[in-house]
């Protein structure tokens, strides 16, 4: 007899679940508090509202059965999204086609199973 391990199947047979339990008041809910949050700070505090609702989302996803955890903090995000503004600054605009991949980049650095 064969053993053959296939990802996303358990080890006696079936595919393992893969779901999203958040719900649309909650989502409604974060994304009102982080628009508030960085319009009364003039943008200043984005950087704590984009990781509050991406917690949210990574930590209401399982994949293949296993929950996903968001170890990142706004403290983080903030000190890369002042050292990419700078630079793109400096290279007067240059650097912010690279923007969209550093923050996925960051994101998925701190995502976990």
């Amino acid at each position: 007899m064969v053993n053959v391990n296939v990802q996303g199947y358990e080890q006696y047979g079936g595919p393992q679940q893969s779901y999203f339990d958040g719900g649309l008041a909650q989502y409604i809910g974060w994304r009102i508090l982080g628009f508030l949050v960085t319009v009364c700070t003039l943008g200043f505090c984005y950087p704590w509202a984009f990781v509050m609702i991406y917690r949210w989302k990574v930590e209401h996803t399982v994949i293949d059965g296993r929950r996903q955890t968001f170890d990142g903090t706004s403290l983080q995000l903030f000190g890369n999204w002042i050292k990419w503004w700078l630079l793109c600054l400096v290279t007067l605009g240059i650097y912010s086609f690279w923007l969209f991949i550093k923050l996925e980049q960051w994101k998925v650095k701190h995502t976990h199973f």
